[in-house]
């Protein structure tokens, strides 16, 4: 045989490249994890101590929760009252607002559900009301928005009264 017949065996790969492979895989794998993270629903209240939640420690959360979703709901009637969002805006807020709340209150997972759902699931009739009578017209139809001061002492009664 000659020089140029011999055989050679096969290049093989440093070690730096199986190492870099395993770092953009981890550096992937983190971005996946931080992505997942940071777009969860963040829970708005936490229950401290370890003491099971019997009927008076369940009311005194209902109304922590309540007296949150009124303050929210003081908050766009403020804005309103300033000028800072118009009324199609308010009771756009409003509306979010009562389904937010529908949602921590009782799981029911309002923010996604159509009338007719809500309705079919039998929820309260405040909040039917609310959405028939101030969101749904201001926010869906065309011309002037309703005037949202009645959708506010709407949203007020639907935190209120949802049992």
């Amino acid at each position: 045989m000659s020089g140029s017949d011999e055989l050679y065996p096969p290049a093989q790969y440093g070690w730096g490249w199986l190492l870099l492979a395993l770092g953009i895989l981890a550096v992937l794998v983190l971005a996946a994890w931080i992505v997942i993270a940071l777009t969860r629903p963040k829970r708005r209240m936490e229950l401290s101590g370890s003491a099971p939640l019997g009927p008076t420690r369940m009311d005194e959360v209902l109304a922590v929760l309540r007296g949150e979703y009124l303050q929210q709901i003081d908050r766009i009637e403020a804005a309103y009252g300033e000028g800072r969002i118009d009324a199609k805006r308010a009771n756009l807020e409003l509306s979010r607002t009562v389904r937010a709340f529908v949602n921590e209150y009782s799981g029911i997972e309002a923010p996604v559900l159509a009338l007719d759902d809500l309705i079919a699931l039998g929820v309260h009739p405040a909040l039917i009301d609310a959405l028939h009578r101030h969101y749904y017209p201001s926010v869906f139809r065309r011309g002037p928005a309703i005037d949202p001061a009645l959708g506010i002492e709407a949203a007020r009664r639907v935190v209120t009264a949802w049992n």
